[in-house]
């Protein structure tokens, strides 16, 4: 079974933008449900962002509405996560996951780091 891969993190200042991808090592996406969580350093794991892909309905943690979106591209087999006017607090190793609830994943990436500076 195909891994998830993210990428496009890094360190931007308070109030910039990142987006981050996520694609399938191997073949197309399987699954429609794809979540985003994030780890930050000495918390526990949390749900961002979850996409439908097939009819591309979106749920947000209270957290990022209004500042992230989260888009599927089907044709180029990957999902976004657009952040926008970044805070410290966003500072954390992010993931993509076949799923959108955190108690249901059973398998996790590596993740992509991202850095707030303020």
């Amino acid at each position: 079974e195909a891994r998830l891969v993210e990428s496009g993190g890094g360190l931007v200042q308070a109030g910039g933008s990142l987006r981050l991808s996520c694609a399938p090592s191997i073949g197309p996406f399987f699954d429609d449900a794809i979540g985003w969580f994030r780890q930050a350093p000495g918390k526990e794991r949390e749900g961002v962002a979850c996409i439908s892909r097939s009819d591309g309905r979106t749920n947000y943690a209270e957290s990022v509405k209004g500042r992230f979106i989260v888009s599927s591209d089907n044709a180029k087999n990957t999902v976004y996560l657009q952040m926008n006017s970044l805070k410290g607090e966003d500072t954390a190793v992010y993931y993509c996951a076949k799923a959108c609830q955190l108690t249901v994943v059973d398998h996790w990436g590596t993740g992509t780091l991202v850095t707030v500076s303020s």
